[in-house]
């Protein structure tokens, strides 16, 4: 693909139409022209190009010079370039504006059970739910590869609203990383979490539940490329969702069997309440 034919694609896919881009590059090669030298130059009809030119003009793209014939300039590139972002940003304005007013069905996503097929994903899912907790936030982390620095982030937030924050990591290097990033969680050395065991070439990555109802449950598979971590998940809103049950049933199971064995874990009850 040409130079040319690259900023035609370029412009028609920040909203201008194929016949706008061609006559808006035309005059930029020509420095100025005349309609018929920038139909020539375009491969846009004649008979277009003055509706054509006009349009642009009016967007602030193309000036016109009152001559006989009359002559068309492109605008400085920078200026087109902020021009064509002011008008895509109002454009987003206004959908995310109309999107808003639309009426929501009833139903809601605390039906059924989501996947995530990519590692951003998986912590902007993470980082939705750490920003509304409101009583308590309970995270497995299976090693730090995943330990994203928006999730460290989320943890602390939380705990500086006063959501009891409880984080069980599979090494004392993992746990001072996070007791550094996240002063106000109770942070517990579980060495079992270094001994996970693959399941269909997947590893487990890191549990999260918070209020005791919203999980996300991930796994993290081996990238062919260097520091790379393909992490994969599912979650769910769900307090009465059985995927939900099991994990609170699960990981209440898990902190009693703890507790038993004489590990502290500071202000148990309240993750349970």
């Amino acid at each position: 693909m040409s130079k040319t034919e690259e900023a035609v694609t370029t412009l028609t896919e920040l909203g201008l139409t194929e016949y706008e881009s061609r006559c808006f590059v035309a005059p930029t090669r020509l420095s100025s022209g005349t309609a018929k030298e920038v139909s020539q130059v375009s491969d846009v009809p004649r008979s277009r190009v003055y509706d054509t030119i006009e349009r642009l003009g009016r967007k602030g793209l193309v000036d016109v010079q009152q001559s006989e014939p009359r002559e068309y300039r492109a605008v400085p590139t920078e200026a087109a370039c902020r021009r064509l972002k002011e008008d895509y940003d109002s454009r987003i304005d206004a959908a995310e504006n109309a999107l808003s007013q639309v009426e929501e069905p009833e139903s809601s996503d605390d039906e059924g059970m989501w996947s995530i097929n990519q590692s951003e994903q998986v912590v902007d899912r993470i980082v939705t739910f750490l920003e509304a907790a409101e009583k308590s936030v309970y995270l497995l982390i299976a090693t730090d590869e995943v330990l994203d620095r928006r999730i460290l982030e989320g943890l602390q937030s939380a705990a500086e609203r006063g959501v009891h924050v409880l984080v069980e990591v599979p090494t004392e290097d993992v746990a001072n990383r996070v007791r550094d990033a996240v002063p106000g969680a109770v942070v517990v050395v579980a060495g079992d979490l270094q001994s996970s065991e693959p399941v269909y070439s997947e590893w487990p990555g890191q549990l999260l539940m918070v209020d005791r109802s919203s999980v996300v449950a991930a796994g993290r598979k081996e990238s062919d490329l260097p520091d790379v971590v393909n992490e994969t998940a599912v979650w769910t809103y769900g307090h009465d969702h059985g995927f939900a049950v099991w994990t609170r049933k699960l990981l209440e199971q898990r902190r009693a069997a703890r507790a038993e064995s004489g590990e502290k874990t500071d202000d148990t009850d309240e993750v349970e309440s």
